[in-house]
């Protein structure tokens, strides 16, 4: 055979001899018949399969390696609540600062300087920013060291939404006036006319409840069990009636009447008195 080259001495029968052909043909193996036999070649490894190359395992796949995730960033407190802004949250603000003796004032529901000037010792107090804005980190803790308000603390300095008036003042002339709400409504035919903060007697001293009528209307009036002035009194249960009152003007519901209910808007009950007849009804209901 051409081109081939076979090693000298004698072959054994059934041995397999190796040739190569020139040419860059295929190696082939030959017999001791002479006939050629094709030779299995193992694959060699190449420069990508280096020692440190994962060897595969069959049924199962390498995993790949990340980089350790760094955890994120802490959002930013979030403004809940800014100098200039009105309404129930901010009255609420209000009365839990008073009641930690950081607002001093009745809640107003607006927030003013005083509110910012208090929100601003409360946060410098507990190593927050002084920024007198109510964030989330602010509001948290001071709902943590406060308790919900109650209506009377949200409303201090009055104001409260009149209650649902009584079935009985929704005929005729009537002075509906509501323990609940602290409010006197005066209704003619089941219409509001007007709406003023009120207070009642002490708890020894009581504002009698029932459905009553105005007997007696005195402009002027002096008591002479107290010696104390009542203008614009309007009375109904033996010496109670709805008068204005210095001292509750002055002093709000850190006081109480004896019995009577106070008006603490003078221009409201001078309006108030001088629509009012005797006849009137007179509703006080809890």
């Amino acid at each position: 055979m051409t081109g081939v080259i076979v090693r000298r001495g004698a072959i054994a029968v059934g041995a397999v001899v190796t040739v190569a052909l020139v040419g860059g043909c295929k190696a082939q193996a030959v017999n001791s018949d002479g006939k050629a036999q094709p030779v299995r070649i193992s694959p060699t490894k190449t420069a990508s399969d280096g020692p440190d190359a994962p060897s595969a395992t069959p049924g199962r796949t390498a995993t790949p390696q990340t980089a350790p995730t760094k955890p994120a960033p802490k959002p930013a407190p979030k403004t809940l609540l800014a100098p200039g802004q009105r309404g129930d949250q901010v009255r609420e603000l209000q009365a839990r600062l008073r009641q930690i003796a950081w607002f001093f004032d009745d809640p107003s529901g607006t927030y003013g300087s005083a509110t910012t000037t208090a929100v601003k010792g409360f946060q410098g107090k507990r190593g927050l920013p002084r920024t007198g804005t109510t964030d989330t980190v602010t509001w948290q803790k001071l709902v943590g060291m406060t308790r919900t308000p109650t209506k009377y603390e949200l409303y201090s300095g009055g104001g409260i939404p009149a209650s649902k008036p009584d079935k009985r003042c929704l005929t005729g002339r009537a002075l509906c006036i509501s323990k609940a709400s602290r409010t006197l409504t005066w209704m003619i035919d089941g219409k509001v006319v007007s709406t003023m903060d009120v207070r009642f007697g002490s708890q020894y001293t009581p504002t009698r409840d029932g459905a009553f009528t105005v007997y007696w209307k005195s402009r002027h009036h002096v008591s002479t069990l107290y010696d104390t002035a009542m203008p614009y009194a309007m009375f109904f249960s033996g010496g109670q009636a709805v008068h204005y009152s210095s001292d509750f003007a002055a002093t709000g519901y850190n006081g109480a009447s004896h019995g009577c209910v106070n008006v603490r808007d003078e221009k409201k009950i001078a309006n108030l008195f001088a629509q009012v007849r005797k006849g009137d009804k007179v509703v006080v209901y809890k």
